[in-house]
């Protein structure tokens, strides 16, 4: 996902797809799938917001 960001593939401002559906998409589990999105909030690429999804702020190399 760290990647598409970096591509503009999936743009700031864009809500990525929620744990389940990446669970789907990858063919991983969802405990895996949370696991990413929470390293991706980790390195302050997504920022979660309450009953509306988890939403891109920036690209990898806009700070680091």
């Amino acid at each position: 996902m760290a990647a598409q960001i970096a591509s503009g593939e999936i743009q700031v401002g864009r809500r990525i797809p929620s744990a389940s559906q990446l669970a789907d998409i990858y063919g991983v589990s969802q405990r895996t799938a949370a696991e990413a999105v929470r390293i991706l909030k980790e390195r302050g690429l997504v920022r979660g917001v309450p009953g509306r999804g988890v939403f891109v702020l920036r690209t990898p190399d806009d700070g680091e």
